[in-house]
Order: C-alpha cells, then sequence, then structure tokens
C-alpha cells in the first residue's frame, strides 16, 4: 500500500528527486475563465464509453502530446480495472471518496481537498464511493493513455496519497509573496521553486477575502477546489462566479480582482512567482 505522507515539504523533495515528467511549461497562458456551465464532457477512456468516468477539458488537450487540465467525474461504486498510465499524473479531489492505489491495497478513500500522484508506468486501480465524485488532474505531457498491466514500467517517481487532513498549511506572515494582511494560507504540493519550474500550490482564502493575484511568470492556471470566487480581470470587465471546478487563466503581469464570500481553495500551477495583494 502507498504510504500517507504527512508533510508537503517532504512530497516536494520527493516529486523534485524525479526527472521523468517535464518541470516546465512553454505555452503561454492567457487572461481566461472556464465556468462550470461551459464544461465540455466526455469520456475519459472513450474506448470503455460509458464504462469510463467523465471527462471534462479546461485547458489543454489531453489527446495531444501537450500540458493539460481536466475535471474527471466517477459514479458511486465505481472501480477501474487494474492499469497504467503512460504519463505521470497529479491530482486533487474536488467531491467525494476517492481511492487510488497498488491493485491489491486496502481501500484508502481520500476526501475532498486530499491530493495523490498517479506515476507513469504503475499499476492501480481508482475507485469512488461518494454520492457524487470529481477529481482535477493536471499532467505535463500526453497524450493521456490507459494501457494493460502487461505494459507497466518504472519511470522512477512514486506513487503519493495525502488526505487533506496532513496537508501542512502556512500563514500569510510566513511567506514573503502573500500579503500578511489578507490572511490567506498555503500549502505546497509538487515541483520546484528554483527559477522557471513549474510548481503547484493551494491557496487557502477566507470568508469575505479581497484582493488581487499577480502572475509574474509566462504561465499561470487555477482551478477552485472548494468555495467560490468573484473573479474579474479589471474593474471594468465583468464578474464572473466560479464554483468548484472552474478554471481561469492569467497572463504574465496581469492581476485579476479576486473576492470570496466563504472560504474557498484554489489550486494554482504556475511556471515562476506569484504574488497575492
Amino acid at each position: 500500500m502507498k504510504k500517507l505522507i504527512i508533510g508537503v515539504f517532504s512530497l516536494a523533495v520527493t516529486i523534485t528527486a524525479s526527472a521523468q515528467t517535464p518541470t516546465t511549461d512553454n505555452a503561454k497562458s492567457k487572461n481566461e475563465v472556464v465556468t462550470q456551465d461551459q464544461i465540455d464532457w466526455g469520456w475519459l477512456n472513450p474506448v470503455r464509453g460509458d464504462k469510463s468516468p467523465a471527462a471534462g477539458q479546461l485547458w489543454g488537450d489531453r489527446t495531444k502530446n501537450e500540458p493539460s487540465g481536466f475535471l474527471v467525474k466517477f459514479n458511486k461504486g465505481f472501480s477501474s480495472p487494474p492499469h497504467i498510465h503512460n504519463i505521470t499524473y497529479r491530482a486533487v479531489v474536488i467531491k467525494g471518496l476517492l481511492h487510488n492505489d497498488d491493485p491489491k491495497a486496502e481501500e484508502m478513500w481520500l476526501p475532498a481537498g486530499s491530493y495523490w500522484q498517479q506515476p507513469a508506468g504503475e499499476g492501480h486501480v481508482t475507485a469512488a464511493d461518494g454520492e457524487e465524485n470529481m477529481a482535477f488532474l493536471d499532467i505535463q505531457e500526453g497524450p493521456y493513455l490507459v494501457q494493460p498491466t502487461d505494459e507497466a514500467f518504472d519511470n522512477g517517481e512514486r506513487p503519493i496519497n495525502i488526505d487533506e487532513s496532513n496537508l501542512v498549511w502556512l500563514h500569510a506572515k510566513d511567506l514573503e509573496w502573500v500579503s500578511e494582511k489578507s490572511n490567506v494560507e498555503t500549502a505546497f504540493l509538487w515541483g520546484s521553486h528554483n527559477a522557471n519550474q513549474l510548481r503547484a500550490t493551494l491557496l487557502k482564502l477566507p470568508a469575505g477575502f479581497k484582493g488581487r493575484i499577480k502572475n509574474l511568470s509566462p504561465n499561470f492556471r487555477a482551478v477552485v477546489i472548494s468555495g467560490k470566487i468573484t473573479h474579474q480581470f479589471s474593474k471594468k470587465d465583468a464578474k464572473n462566479e466560479l464554483e468548484a471546478g472552474s478554471y481561469f487563466g492569467v497572463e504574465e503581469n496581469a492581476s485579476p480582482y479576486i473576492s470570496t464570500d466563504i472560504e474557498t481553495i484554489i489550486y494554482v500551477r504556475s511556471n515562476g512567482d506569484f504574488e497575492v495583494k
């Protein structure tokens, strides 16, 4: 069974040590928004049709050799056959209870807000047990393929499961790039904070937050994991209500306005630094 690692600093070291998955994204993000009602849903594994989870694209194209982010919906009681993927993916649970582990492992249900990493080539099963189950998946290369376990291989990376209760949150006062008065908390998930390296961070915005997120890198993409934000690229632009599963991209040096009525967690994937003001 996979180890449940307590502490995201150990996690970051583990992932950074792998040289198999790309550590940069050359695509330049742009100012864009995808709300829940704009998502185009299909089958994650078209070969299995409606026996497969549903998949909704947020950015990129998972069928091509490029980075992409997408949502996956699982029916209650879903359990996949043992399989592998040709590429590594990272995932955050948005709704329900999900299990992703070795085929013979006991079920370890990950609730909303939990994180896992599935290395390329390693045999595993995925199952769901909530009334509604949804996860966000992030891949750095493609295409995303489902393959039989007799094609398994070791790419040097290792699987990770982190229950949301084991995330380590840092307060704004502990970080130079988050305004202390914002009361925003941060949990590091994966990647390197070296210059121009891909990394992913969870931002916990308190209820009543009003501020801006300034992107300082060529590539910045964010997904609402829980709660809801009001998003506006500038005070002249229309406001967008972004619920869990919604996405927004930000071009370099842009600073969209963000506000919340309830506590909200956002997954931020960037190719460099950003600031919360």
